[in-house]
């Protein structure tokens, strides 16, 4: 059985050493990945909007090629989670405590 090519092994302790907590670096990542899927599904939705017809010929919505290639795209790029753990890890990420006293 062969292993998904997705899954990759991380090192905790590089991931914990940016921040000097592992569950505050998954925290930080998790929102970095929560903005990148954000910002990838904005983007996903512009371009398909640009297919949308008024009237719903259904051999048309079978045959809609590029429609079809650009949500094939969008499937095939690495998840979110990797790619803000790649950032993380690469210092590429600004995060900021809140100050004592400020409100959350």
């Amino acid at each position: 059985m062969a292993s998904n090519p997705s899954i990759i092994t991380r090192d905790t302790d590089k991931i914990a050493a940016m921040t000097g907590n592992l569950y505050e670096s998954v925290s930080i990542i998790s929102k970095r990945a929560r903005q990148i899927s954000t910002k990838n599904k904005e983007e996903l939705s512009n371009k398909l909007s640009e297919f949308v017809s008024a009237v719903d010929n259904l051999e048309e919505v079978f045959e809609n090629r590029e429609q079809i290639e650009i949500s094939k795209f969008y499937e095939r790029m690495p998840k979110p989670t990797t790619l803000a753990t790649d950032e993380f890890l690469a210092g590429k990420v600004y995060f900021r405590y809140p100050e004592e006293g400020e409100e959350k």
